[in-house]
């Protein structure tokens, strides 16, 4: 019975259908979007329904819940990889000013990527160890829920019209060679050399589900905890802190911080600008 002049919260048809969609992908698939913003996540359900020809919500869950390709369709709506190379250049000029000369220290490196997408951090990070003289004692862990995503970042090729802002990022942050020295250009597309990769652990691993399974040094989290709801950025934090070393390093997107979190006094900021923190405790 409704509470003596409690307001009764009303749900439109679609934020409920919406609702039921996120709690079955969880049951049949253990893919959690329930704690993921839910206008983004809306709006990208929406998008997902019109171009997979559903009418309403219940008709594309029905769907999946019936038909593993489609959910395996439905997932490339709602992991929608927004990238690109040195994207931020000021935060991988933060990163070789201030974080790898301390890394330098180190014998060997792990590094995570989490939420790495179609790879494009994951080269610009080792493009930046590389020319820092470390990236043949380092270990990347580039992990993401989305098995389409990690496999066209393990091939690493991308459009050729996309390397000229490549370039310019590189350039803005702190580049040491030519950008083109990185790749080999042929057919309208970059292929990335191999060597920059080889360390490279692609790996499907969803913050909302599952555990830490390294120790490291860096952990780079770019734009994506702006998805999370509270709940699942706590998580991803205790995470973030379990995993990092002592006085280990995380980098967070543009606009994401850890200063309102739970975990925000376990960090202190590098470079509070660029989102660089640095682990206390």
């Amino acid at each position: 019975m409704q509470a003596p002049g409690k307001p009764r919260t009303l749900h439109s048809s679609a934020d409920i259908e919406l609702s039921m969609l996120v709690e079955a992908i969880y049951l049949k698939y253990s893919y959690d979007f329930r704690d993921y913003t839910g206008a983004s996540q809306k709006r990208r359900v929406l998008h997902a329904m019109r171009e997979m020809g559903c009418d309403t919500i219940s008709t594309l869950q029905s769907r999946v819940l019936h038909e593993p390709a489609a959910f395996s369709q439905l997932l490339q709506y709602l992991t929608i990889p927004v990238t690109e190379m040195f994207r931020d250049p000021g935060y991988y000029a933060a990163l070789r000013e201030h974080v790898m000369p301390v890394l330098s220290t180190y014998p060997s490196l792990k590094i995570w990527v989490a939420g790495c997408s179609t790879g494009e951090e994951v080269y610009s990070l080792a493009i930046l160890l590389k020319e820092e003289g470390l990236l043949e004692r380092s270990i990347i862990y580039a992990t993401d829920i989305n098995p389409a995503s990690l496999e066209k970042a393990k091939k690493g090729v991308y459009p050729l019209e996309s390397m000229r802002e490549y370039t310019a990022n590189y350039q803005a942050a702190g580049g040491k060679r030519a950008f083109s020295d990185y790749y080999t250009a042929a057919y309208n597309a970059a292929l990335f050399d191999r060597s920059l990769s080889e360390n490279v652990t692609f790996a499907d691993h969803s913050l909302a589900t599952d555990s830490v399974f390294a120790e490291t040094q860096l952990i780079s989290c770019r734009n994506v905890m702006i998805y999370f709801k509270k709940k699942l950025q706590e998580r991803a934090f205790g995470l973030f802190h379990e995993s990092l070393c002592h006085r280990g390093f995380l980098g967070l997107g543009s606009k994401e911080s850890i200063d309102f979190s739970a975990y925000g006094p376990r960090f202190e900021p590098v470079v509070k600008r660029e989102r660089l923190f640095r682990k206390l405790s």
